[in-house]
């Protein structure tokens, strides 16, 4: 069944295919100075490797984390022309800004032809194409999925790539609690991985694998390696809805977190995340001492049900969208459904029309999820976008959109291999 857009009564849809402007020398000054002023006070480092006497144009794939992460990397880019591949929630309010300082539009997890173009364009003027291939803060510290389309790419464009890792970040500011900051300093690395002539050589999956080691980070490893303690007492608040599903009696989304400590509201064991990023369990065996562990030990149960065919998700969710930027339309109540079958599908009625938007298991490798959200509601959503619509899903389940973003993934990742298998008989 075709998808049904919604009814706005014809107001226009922001427009994300068109070209960036070039950004004028004076705003390329006035961002790094804008950014020089807010760092600070703030302790941080830029470290270039391997990028003597390189000039752009080239392209910079780099961690996300928080949005320091922009100011870092003006440090490092500056005195040279970058345009930056931006969401559109990023363009929230702002689009005049955005389209300014050169900011190339587009929609989370979806199949954006001219977003390509863009990206083309701006090489061959001669400046730097700047991304963030993770298209989301980093949930746990350590690499989200990277689509398999980087290296093609990569491989398309044949200009030098530089892989940006920001380090002290996300113990700075948590995605899961971004509103309390934690004592931390900053330090970025800026690499040259590739030259036109490696890329030439190398496969669009040796490319991908290149990208991924490079690009590979693990914030709670860094934290242990350099002796860095986070003493805030708030340090855990947050955590559960990361870590939702309770190691030691199986329970879903009935995780809690106060103070230093995260625990299961059903069976009532505690740990305690002690100032060096261990976890620590109050009472018995500690099941994880390190938060990435028990983050990819759910992706593994995740994967399990999705194998098995036990997984589906059906709920009820308030929905608002943003086909423009200045305003979050309130479609009310929505249906949505995601199983390994149909993918995504969200069916409401708005201006007494019925919609229906669906993503299939193919057309989306990953969800984009936010914790604690600024723009909407101050909970859980997700977002689910087309080409031309986002819509952002307040579901009623509680502690549930980390799971989704894993099922997303899985999904995806469960009929890819089972397309290329079929392809290879």
């Amino acid at each position: 069944m075709a998808n049904i857009d919604v009814n706005y009564n014809n107001k226009k849809r922001y427009k994300t295919a068109k070209y960036p402007i070039r950004q004028p020398k004076i705003i390329v000054w006035l961002i790094w100075l804008l950014c020089r002023i807010c760092l600070i006070g703030k302790k941080y480092k830029v470290e270039k490797n391997n990028m003597e006497g390189l000039k752009p144009p080239y392209m910079v794939l780099s961690n996300h984390m928080y949005f320091i992460d922009f100011k870092l990397a003006a440090m490092a880019t500056f005195p040279h022309r970058v345009n930056n591949v931006v969401s559109i929630d990023g363009f929230y309010r702002r689009p005049w800004l955005l389209e300014l300082i050169g900011a190339i539009c587009t929609r989370k997890f979806t199949l954006d032809l001219h977003l390509i173009k863009s990206i083309r364009k701006v090489l061959k003027r001669g400046d730097i194409l700047f991304m963030y291939p993770e298209a989301r803060y980093s949930p746990c510290g350590t690499l989200s999925y990277l689509p398999e389309s980087l290296g093609k790419l990569i491989k398309m464009n044949k200009v030098p790539v530089v892989v940006a890792v920001h380090r002290g970040n996300y113990l700075h500011s948590p995605f899961w609690n971004y509103r309390q900051k934690r004592k931390s300093q900053f330090y970025t690395t800026f690499t040259q991985i590739l030259t036109p002539e490696d890329i030439k050589k190398m496969s669009v999956e040796e490319i991908n694998e290149a990208v991924k080691k490079a690009m590979d980070y693990n914030e709670y490893t860094y934290q242990k390696e350099n002796g860095i303690l986070i003493k805030e007492p708030f340090r855990a608040e947050g955590l559960h809805k990361v870590l939702y599903h309770c190691p030691h009696c199986n329970t879903e989304s009935k995780m809690d977190s106060e103070g230093c400590e995260i625990f299961c509201t059903e069976c009532g064991k505690r740990w305690t995340l002690g100032e060096d990023g261990t976890l620590t369990a109050n009472d018995g065996n500690t099941e994880f001492s390190h938060v990435p562990d028990w983050f990819e030990w759910e992706r593994a149960q995740v994967r399990k049900q999705v194998e098995s065919g036990e997984y589906s998700f059906t709920d009820e969710v308030e929905v608002f969208s943003l086909p423009r930027c200045w305003k979050f339309e309130k479609l009310g109540k929505a249906r949505i459904t995601h199983d390994r079958e149909t993918g995504f599908i969200l069916e409401g009625f708005y201006n007494g029309e019925k919609y229906r938007i669906q993503r299939t298991p193919l057309e989306i490798n990953s969800l984009h999820i936010e914790y604690d959200y600024c723009y909407i509601k101050p909970y859980d959503c997700f977002d689910i976008s087309t080409e031309n619509d986002s819509f952002y899903c307040y579901p009623t389940q509680k502690n549930i959109v980390t799971k989704l973003a894993f099922a997303t993934e899985e999904i995806y990742r469960i009929n890819k291999e089972k397309t290329v298998a079929n392809m290879n008989k």
